[in-house]
């Protein structure tokens, strides 16, 4: 099975049906460097904030040479390096990226991989900014984190920023007050997905609060509960609707919080009887995703079994068969015994590089439209093969760090996490 990459280009020059959500994702990263904006792919309508990390044009011999000559170069700098690098990359990179990957996995998994190798003097992470923040706050003060294209960021992690959190939890506290009830609960606990910036991690770790990824959602839920009234959830609504349903929540006790309007747009009457605040966020590649597209899969693959990441909205995690985390989605197919038919509902390089793996199935994503996550496809090899060789001659390039008036509190929040343990999880959503 061809790689995405390959696939984009073979539909672009009209070799292969099909079609793509953008002509541009024809052209390299590095056109796209110079310009304002998330890149083509699933984020390119996103609005991305002023000051996002922008990436400055890599040196021509690494934007002009080939497949081969980039493959030759990556391989040299890894052997010359050795154990000294360990380069991570997520489920959502291209094919071209991961075969470089010493690990691949998702965010979590990334960074307990780099946690767990201190021996690596440097971490290049093939992921997006988020990720390479967290395992820095994870691994020792003389390992290095590397994100090779400063510009590969995430536009939901983006849209709940510390300012926002800050007025919000302003408004929140004047409202509910912040003495604790007879229970000893206090009104409101923040909980951030993993999903997000190290300032919001840090913010959770000063207010009592917690982080969750797609797979211990329910049990971090149930560990706010114990503790607080009620949950601040940022920055995907998705995710935090999809999980508290599934463990008997009424959706009418979800308010959105809009941090563009007072009181995120809420009567305070909605706020009160609120049990999880959802902050309007969400993530561009599982939005795409439609009852439309399940219903599709189903009339035309009969007994066809649909996954889906629990980011996409509701009405699609109530149609699908199962709902879970990428790690949930993978052994979940890897465990079918017989041939079957799966329908995914997440980034479109995870879904191909399945099919490639377990042909015995029949493995095809929902959305029908090539459409990468907008920033997993800022990095390029032309970017690893340039931060390894940097390494090489003894210099470190786009150096990933976290000082440590946040990492500290940050690593409260993560380090409660991993102390959190799960009670009845729901059966439906599994499980980044």
């Amino acid at each position: 099975m061809s790689s995405v990459d390959t696939a984009i280009r073979l539909i672009s020059t009209g070799a292969r049906s099909g079609a793509t959500c953008s002509p541009d994702l024809i052209d390299a990263p590095w056109v796209f460097d110079p310009r304002p904006g998330y890149g083509p792919g699933s984020s390119m309508h996103d609005v991305i904030p002023v000051g996002t990390p922008r990436q400055g044009q890599i040196p021509a011999e690494y934007r002009e040479a080939s497949k081969e000559e980039l493959d030759a170069r990556i391989e040299a700098a890894k052997a010359a390096l050795g154990e000294r690098v360990m380069v991570l990359g997520h489920f959502y990179q291209r094919d071209e990226v991961v075969k470089y990957a010493d690990f691949v996995g998702d965010s979590f998994q990334l960074a307990n991989a780099a946690k767990a190798h201190p021996e690596a003097e440097a971490i290049v992470f093939c992921g997006v900014h988020f990720m390479a923040e967290t395992a820095d706050i994870l691994t020792g003060a003389d390992q290095r984190v590397i994100l090779p294209n400063l510009a590969a960021g995430c536009s939901m992690a983006d849209m709940a920023d510390i300012d926002s959190v800050e007025e919000a939890w302003a408004q929140l506290e004047a409202l509910y007050g912040t003495e604790p009830d007879a229970s000893g609960r206090v009104p409101v606990i923040p909980v951030t997905y993993m999903n997000s910036s190290a300032a919001l991690k840090g913010f959770c770790g000063r207010h009592g609060g917690i982080v969750c990824t797609s797979s211990n959602a329910a049990t971090v839920l149930e560990w706010a509960f114990e503790r607080g009234q009620r949950v601040l959830f940022f920055p995907d609504q998705h995710l935090g609707r999809n999980t508290a349903k599934a463990m008997g929540i009424p959706v009418e006790l979800m308010p959105m919080w809009n941090p563009n309007k007072p009181l995120g747009g809420n009567a305070g009457d909605a706020l009160l009887d609120a049990r999880v605040i959802l902050w309007h966020g969400f993530c561009s590649v599982h939005k795409r995703f439609t009852v439309a597209q399940i219903e599709k899969a189903r009339a035309e693959h009969p007994g066809v079994r649909v996954l889906v990441h629990p980011e996409c909205p509701m009405e699609v995690v109530d149609a699908a068969d199962a709902a879970g985390s990428t790690d949930f989605i993978g052994k979940a197919i890897a465990a079918a015994t017989e041939p079957t038919t799966f329908a995914v509902g997440t980034e479109i390089n995870m879904v191909n590089r399945l099919a490639a793996q377990y042909p015995q199935h029949e493995i095809f994503c929902l959305d029908p439209v090539v459409c990468p996550c907008s920033t997993m496809y800022r990095i390029h090899p032309g970017y690893l093969a340039w931060v390894l060789e940097a390494l090489v001659r003894g210099e470190t390039l786009n150096r990933i760090t976290v000082d440590e008036t946040v990492a500290e509190p940050a690593r409260v929040a993560l380090e409660r996490m991993l102390a959190a343990k799960p009670g009845t999880t729901p059966a439906h959503v599994i499980g980044d």
